[in-house]
């Protein structure tokens, strides 16, 4: 009987992720090497390119998840094939977290992939499927920050160095944001199992506007001030300084 979990079309990579994977791979090579002529724009490539494949992942892990815990649409849906065009809201999956990037440096937290939560019991399942996402930023956030604290940077162009330092914050910043428990981001989606229906009855007006709400806040300079210091701490703990994650922003924004 061939299904959703079955078809091998529906778990195929798509030709435009390899594809954004390849860009990302040719300019950190060029950042890497210092081949290329002009670097920021190599650093600007390659921390944009990385950047959207994060975005690819975070989703994928929650669209994985969902289809082990019951899911079996998810794979009729696209989202098994880590194309970015396929999620439910592209533009805000993709588009915006990358012009926040250019705009703040922060790492937006995007998404969505539909899930059709009558499908799964459990409410284990539920949080698990919530929590995937952030956790797949957490661990390119290691991934990131590994060739620091493993003093496996020596030798190594300082573009390059930089460059993976700013992609860390936003790993980090993402991954922060996300496990806020603000409705509509996957904090909430992580404790909205446990709460009982009418806590979450009063709460669901609010979900459309709770990442538009963080984002105004984070405008507010006292706040911006307290979530940067936090990114930077979990930075530092992990060996990449204030001053290298500054400077690959700086070196991202050539313009």
């Amino acid at each position: 009987m061939t299904t959703a979990t079955t078809r091998h079309s529906d778990r195929r990579i798509s030709p435009v992720f390899l594809g954004i994977v390849a860009v990302t791979a040719v300019t950190g090579w060029a950042t890497w090497t210092g081949f290329a002529e002009q670097t920021d724009i190599a650093v600007f490539l390659f921390v944009t390119g990385a950047w959207i494949v994060s975005l690819c992942l975070h989703e994928y892990a929650h669209a994985r998840t969902a289809l082990h815990s019951g899911d079996i649409s998810i794979g009729a849906k696209g989202y098994l094939t880590l194309n970015p065009l396929a999620y439910t809201h592209a533009l805000l999956s993709i588009v915006l977290p990358v012009v926040f990037v250019i705009m703040g440096g922060i790492g937006l937290p995007g998404g969505a992939v539909f899930i059709e939560r009558d499908r799964i019991r459990g409410r284990w399942r539920h949080s698990l499927i919530s929590a995937a996402g952030p956790l797949t930023n957490v661990l390119f956030a290691i991934a990131c920050t590994a060739p620091f604290w493993l003093d496996a940077l020596d030798g190594v162009p300082l573009e390059f160095r930089f460059a993976l330092a700013f992609l860390a914050l936003l790993q980090v910043s993402a991954a922060i944001l996300n496990f806020l428990p603000v409705p509509g981001l996957d904090g909430y989606g992580i404790i909205e199992p446990w709460l009982s229906h009418e806590v979450k009855r009063q709460i669901e007006p609010f979900a459309p506007f709770g990442l538009l709400f963080v984002f105004a806040l984070l405008w507010v300079p006292q706040v911006n001030s307290v979530f940067f210091d936090l990114v930077h701490s979990v930075l530092n703990g992990l060996g990449v300084s204030e001053a290298e994650a500054s400077i690959g922003w700086s070196l991202y924004r050539f313009w």
